[in-house]
This record gives C-alpha cells, structure tokens and sequence, in this order.
C-alpha cells in the first residue's frame, strides 16, 4: 500500500473527530514512529509503500485514534522542554503549560547556580518530566523526584536513562507524614517543585473525553471537599525541609489561585506570587521560605 493512500484513509475516517489538521499531525507521527518515514521524506517521494506486513501497526493506531486514544499513549512517547518523554497509562501526558513552570524555576535559579550546586525536589513526578528538565538544564542540580506510583516511578527511570541524566527516585506518599519524614530524613533543599493533583470532580465536564477515559486519575482529581490537600501536604513539608533562602513552586488550578496563596502564606512563605500562563490564567506559584 501506498503511504499516500494510508493517508487518506486516516483522513477519512478521523477528520470528522479532530479535523484535518490535527489528523495529519497525528499520521506522521506514526509514519515516523511506526516506519521510520518522516514528513519530510513523505514529501519528497509520495510512492514510498509499506507491505501488507508492516501495516497492522498503523492499523491499530488508527482504531485506537477512533476511540480518542491519546497519540502520545499509542506511540508511547512525547516531547517536553525539547527533551524526548516515554509515557504510558501510568503517566499523564505533559503539558506546555508544565514547561512554563520548568522555565519559572530556571529563571529563579540563574544566579543562584552560579554559587553552588542545588538541590531540587519534585513531588508527584510522573513520567519525570520536570525532574528531568531542571537536571539537563540546571548545571550540577542535584534532582530528587518522587511519586506515590511505582509503576510511574519506573517509567520515570526510563526517562532519566534515555535523557542521560541524574535524578534519585524515591516512591512514597507525600501525605503520609510519618514516610516522608523517614524518606527525606536530614535531607533539605534549595527548591521544592510540584505539579500534583487539582482538578476537582465538579471540574470533570470540562475535561476532554481523551484525557477523561485514558489518564490516570490519581494524577489527576481531587474531591471536591479538599481539593488543597496535596498542597497544604507540600506546603507543611517545604517550610521544614527547604534551605534558608529556599523556593517553593507550584502548578496550581487556575480556579483555586487565591485559595492556595492564602494557604502558603499561613505557613510563614514570603513573597508568595501567582503567576499567569500563556493564555493568561493563573497556573503557577512561587514563594520563599
């Protein structure tokens, strides 16, 4: 079969779903991932073909894209912060709004890096995104990431080995204050990172039914009664293990903005900040102890 004719295949079966646009996105994303054929290589030659043999890939790619299967998950990696990503069921998907929070920490640590070496803790790592970000782009960062998931822990080992750096794992429970005690004990650092779970139940409706019926939900959701309550976990833990001079970020719900300042700042955090994403919403934190 034709690559082509493959192509028109995808376009008629999903556009009506994603649109064309997207719809071509994705199907070069599996001719590279799938056959090695990139969009440029489509464009100078439009006869390359594939055997009957090599289509069932793409086949199964198709069929899960019918059903709203994430992209990301059916060819099992992505890109965050320029850096390749392995993801699966146990991993949300990065976002580009987590790499303007990646950039925020970088900003906030240029002159500091220069003094020394800094040690950095990311809470609810996922995949390792952002753990792994700040290793390759902080020189000398000395990275802790943890997770409550050990499946997303193993994944987020995968991740350091492909992207060749250091990040020491840990799997624990953020709320449990007895195991972080024990996990990070005489342990203290320069920043503390987390982009943990805040969407509420209520908020379910406005979440996309790819994300909704693929993503993990205990990276996700919150109840609605205590939707704080990773933050004030993160928050108790930075005032008592981040250095003098130490910073605390946070990911937030853009809904919740307010109500996680105030929370902050009740544990003594000065210069507490919102900060607005790309599309103008209140999506990050940034405070000093």
């Amino acid at each position: 079969m034709l690559i082509k004719d493959l192509e028109n295949i995808f376009h008629e079966t999903l556009d009506a779903i994603y649109g064309k646009q997207e719809v071509s996105s994705f199907f070069f994303l599996c001719t590279e991932a799938f056959f090695n054929i990139t969009r440029l290589d489509l464009a100078l030659n439009r006869i390359i073909s594939i055997t009957k043999a090599e289509q069932q890939p793409i086949f199964n790619a198709l069929e899960a894209l019918k059903n709203q299967k994430p992209i990301q998950y059916i060819i099992g990696e992505t890109e965050f912060y320029g850096l390749p990503f392995k993801v699966n069921e146990n991993t949300l998907i990065p976002r580009p709004e987590t790499e303007e929070l990646v950039q925020l920490i970088i900003d906030s640590n240029l002159e500091r890096n220069e003094e020394s070496q800094l040690s950095i803790l990311d809470i609810g790592t996922g995949s390792g995104c952002i753990a792994i970000s700040l290793a390759e782009n902080i020189k000398n960062a000395q990275v802790y990431a943890m997770d409550v998931s050990a499946k997303a822990i193993e994944k987020a080992k995968e991740n350091a080995v492909l992207n060749k750096v250091k990040v020491a794992f840990i799997e624990g429970s953020i709320l449990e204050e007895t195991q972080r005690n024990l996990l990070f004990k005489d342990l203290k650092f320069d920043a503390i990172v987390s982009n943990p779970p805040y969407v509420r139940n209520l908020e379910k409706a406005e979440i996309q039914n790819n994300v909704l019926n693929n993503e993990p939900h205990l990276a996700l959701f919150v109840e609605d009664d205590n939707p704080l309550l990773f933050y004030k976990a993160i928050t108790e833990f930075a005032s008592k293990n981040l250095k003098p001079k130490g910073q605390l970020f946070f990911e937030i719900n853009e809904y919740l903005g307010e109500e996680t300042k105030a929370l902050v700042d009740s544990f003594g955090f000065k210069n507490v900040e919102l900060i607005k994403d790309m599309f103008g919403k209140d999506r990050m934190l940034k405070a000093d102890i």
